[in-house]
């Protein structure tokens, strides 16, 4: 969240019940609407598949540009937006997410998709509760973790013309390391943010949306990369 303005920094450890109090407050919004985000996704997803309204591939793009677009809005303008209008774009972006995220529904057995789920909750949990708990910083990792995504993503991209399958599942082990590690260094800094907006209840409100985005992101991908892993393809 470096485009926010905020760095990192060790974590202010040992404040007053006062602060803590309102950092659990903001952590507990955070998460709060990251499930909202997340339901609001799977329920869109649902509905459209059941109502065989899956998108063809041309709507598909363009909803998947304008995801990508509310993603750049909500993360670069969050000083210029209120609380109410960054709430908005969210859930909004939660709502395209499940249009798009309709085809799994297609794709995959209702139980793979509901296991797949409960296991990416487990591993998101404990990675995020060790993310806000340790007194470690995780800058380094969460640095190299970005570094390897971008490795991933091109490795992805070339492979879509190799389609090699031993790439694919090395691609896909290590998405899932990859997104572990994210979710651990993000939640260390949404703690920080935690703390740099305590007394400032407008900024504390956006920035835990945007917060929130960034958890559901990664839940997402890991979700997606166990689905893989998992997978009980229909077809």
């Amino acid at each position: 969240m470096d485009q926010l303005g905020y760095r990192d920094r060790n974590l202010p450890y040992g404040v007053g019940a006062g602060a803590v109090g309102s950092v659990a407050a903001f952590m507990n919004a955070v998460y709060a609407w990251m499930c909202v985000g997340l339901g609001v996704t799977g329920v869109v997803a649902m509905l459209v598949a059941n109502a065989g309204a899956v998108p063809p591939m041309g709507p598909f793009m363009v909803l998947v540009l304008a995801e990508f677009g509310l993603v750049l809005v909500i993360s670069r303008m969050i000083n210029r937006l209120s609380a109410a209008a960054a709430t908005g774009l969210f859930l909004l972006y939660a709502g395209l997410n499940g249009v798009t995220f309709s085809v799994i529904f297609l794709a995959y057995a209702h139980a793979t998709i509901a296991s797949a789920f409960i296991v990416t909750g487990g591993m998101f949990g404990a990675t995020s509760l060790f993310g806000y708990v340790t007194k470690k910083d995780l800058s380094s990792m969460g640095r190299i973790c970005f570094m390897a995504l971008i490795g991933i993503i091109l490795a992805s991209i070339v492979n879509i013309f190799m389609a090699n399958s031993t790439l694919y599942w090395l691609i896909t082990y290590a998405g899932v390391a990859i997104f572990v590690g994210l979710t651990a260094y993000d939640t260390q800094k949404i703690k920080a943010i935690a703390y740099q907006t305590q007394g400032d209840q407008n900024t504390a409100s956006k920035m835990a949306i945007v917060g929130s985005l960034v958890l559901y992101l990664d839940f997402i991908n890991l979700f997606l990369l166990m689905l893989r892993i998992m997978g009980d393809r229909r077809r």
